[in-house]
């Protein structure tokens, strides 16, 4: 079973950690509605992840970037869609970025720095913002969609 609650030492080593492809299959980016699980590994081959993809079916702007380790560790996620209310009550608007933080998960939202992302209001160029965020050094082989 994996330990959903690691050291924020060990989150940040696997977050550093460069990822890459498993394989060279094709993957269609979703439609509204849609979602993805892209499975990822170490350079080293000693680590697993997930890059997880979705758009909202209603809300044209809802989308989720998801980087996961370990199953259910979720390292970084990107939100454009609805603010986040932190659990010290803080309000976080659209769009933020969780990172893990030792106790909380990905609980906690921030405000995206303005170095990270070139357009946030273009998908493509998002997706492969936030894999370069994620060090995603091996592009999965995705192919655009009628909405990407």
């Amino acid at each position: 079973m994996t330990q959903l609650n690691i050291t924020q030492d060990e989150a940040d080593s696997l977050f550093k950690m460069e990822k890459i492809k498993i394989d060279d299959n094709p993957w269609g980016l979703p439609d509204l509605g849609g979602k993805i699980e892209v499975p990822l590994i170490s350079v080293d081959k000693r680590e697993h992840f997930m890059l997880d993809i979705s758009r909202g079916k209603i809300n044209l702007k809802r989308q989720k970037y998801q980087n996961r380790a370990r199953d259910a560790i979720i390292l970084a996620r990107l939100d454009l869609g609805s603010p986040h209310r932190n659990p010290n009550g803080e309000e976080i608007g659209i769009p933020h970025l969780h990172l893990y933080r030792e106790g909380y998960g990905d609980k906690w939202a921030f405000t995206i720095p303005d170095n990270i992302f070139q357009d946030i209001n273009d998908f493509w160029q998002t997706l492969h913002d936030f894999m370069r965020y994620c060090k995603i050094i091996e592009v999965p082989n995705f192919s655009k969609g009628l909405f990407s």
